[in-house]
């Protein structure tokens, strides 16, 4: 049953992925073209049956009807005798048909003139002169904008009529057209800003929702619009305020932890220092000075710098700093930072981030550089050294929390394992993510991306 569908699928397939490229990609865009696209369909539709069908069928009946009479002129001048100067039949067909006629002496008749590409009149007179009345005849319907010329050649003279041109066609047919297309235009433009009225309170969600996501405090936000869209504001909000009351309570539970905690190490060093200078003590005081970094860490990894305000750094001056620390601690680190460098960030979270690459970088190797940009909207941070490097299949594993890679690279011998895991966690409070690559220089790159 589904082998005879192949093709068809296939071919469903190439005409889904064609249209998925080429079609625009913000809502309020393919809202229009799904209002505006039938609409042009149906008069398109329309146009081709008015003009193909009707206008032509109006024409081809008035451009019968006008021939019809002239051939009545050319039955009475060719079957009954006319007064010399014709004045009878000039004047008949002036007061009885509303044409304009001369007879003029016999003589060829002029070349064809140049046709318009479409034009209705000179094909609907030519066929129909041809069928009824079948003699010699010249048409301009070109010369003169108001009147259409006929010439008919007849026997012993040349029978010359002029007629209104709104008599061979229908006249009135772009009225039609023009209120057809006014109201269309009309209609459209109504609609135009009921979507827009639409479109509005989803931008707003998703604009708040993006905000919230990068840490950034989202205010006078409130549910709008349809009832589907007020549903969904309705539940970021209230999964906006359960993820701030679930972090305050962890930040109130992880200050009361490190209070106790530091409240013991606290005793534990005084009670060392009764103890004197001996090498056990020694050994004791290295493990709770050891404790209290880890107990720091730890935190820090917890608690993520949520409680940080959003502010304008310029970038560059942060990246000065780190280079600073670093050339006091004997570390070799060169920065350079292109474009302009203000950026809204958690600028001591930031500082602390870029602080765990550019260690992490000087613990493995000698030389550590470090570049910087703003373009598309992204901040772009790279830190490069010329370390040992981490093998491709275990550069994920480095940003797991309490992960230790092997011995070779000796990564976080004397810390935590919550280096590179605490950098990440920052980089994505922001709405961005830190990547590792190989280095140019042989070691690593940790190439930190957040929204601009």
């Amino acid at each position: 049953m589904i082998a005879p569908l192949k093709p068809f699928l296939h071919l469903y397939g190439t005409v889904s992925r064609f249209m998925y490229r080429v079609m625009p990609k913000g809502l309020f865009t393919r809202t229009f073209l799904i209002i505006v696209a039938p609409i042009v369909i149906l008069q398109s539709v329309l146009v081709f049956v008015f003009m193909e069908r009707h206008y032509q069928l109006v024409s081809r009946r008035m451009s019968e009807a006008v021939v019809r009479e002239i051939a009545a002129v050319v039955y009475v001048l060719e079957n009954y005798p006319q007064d010399p100067d014709h004045l009878k039949i000039e004047e008949m067909s002036a007061r009885a048909l509303g044409m304009s006629i001369t007879i003029l002496p016999l003589e060829p008749l002029p070349p064809p003139t140049s046709k318009p590409f479409f034009d209705v009149i000179d094909q609907e007179l030519s066929l129909a002169i041809s069928q009824r009345i079948g003699k010699p005849f010249w048409i301009d319907t070109v010369g003169r904008s108001r009147f259409v010329e006929i010439r008919i050649q007849l026997e012993d003279s040349i029978l010359r009529i002029f007629t209104r041109r709104s008599q061979t066609y229908a006249s009135n047919s772009h009225i039609f057209l023009v209120w057809m297309f006014s109201t269309s235009l009309v209609l459209v433009f109504i609609a135009l800003l009921f979507l827009r009225n639409q479109i509005r309170p989803i931008i707003r969600l998703a604009n708040a929702a993006e905000a919230f996501g990068k840490g950034r405090p989202v205010e006078n936000f409130r549910a709008s619009g349809a009832r589907e869209v007020r549903r969904a504001s309705v539940a970021f909000i209230d999964m906006r305020r359960r993820i701030e009351r679930q972090i305050e309570q962890r930040t109130t539970m992880l200050a009361g932890v490190s209070h106790d905690l530091r409240t013991i190490l606290t005793r534990l060093r005084l009670q060392l220092a009764f103890l004197g200078d001996t090498p056990e003590s020694d050994a004791m005081r290295k493990d709770v000075d050891e404790m209290s970094n880890m107990l720091e860490d730890y935190l820090a990894f917890a608690r993520g710098d949520g409680d940080e305000d959003i502010q304008v750094t310029d970038i560059a001056i942060l990246l000065e700093e780190l280079e600073e620390e670093a050339e006091i601690s004997g570390q070799s680190v060169t920065i350079r930072f292109d474009g302009p460098s203000d950026v809204e960030i958690r600028r001591l979270a930031m500082k602390r981030s870029l602080a765990n690459l550019v260690t992490n970088g000087c613990k493995y190797g000698s030389r550590v550089e470090v570049e910087g940009r703003i373009a598309n909207g992204w901040l772009t941070i790279v830190v490069d050294d010329d370390g040992p490097g981490i093998p491709p299949d275990q550069r994920e594993l480095a940003f797991r929390a309490f992960h230790r890679l092997d011995l070779a690279r000796n990564m976080d011998e004397t810390g935590s394992g919550l280096g590179l895991a605490i950098a990440r966690d920052i980089a994505r409070s922001h709405g961005g993510d830190i990547y590792l690559e190989a280095s140019p220089l042989g070691g690593l790159r940790a190439k930190l991306r957040v929204p601009a």
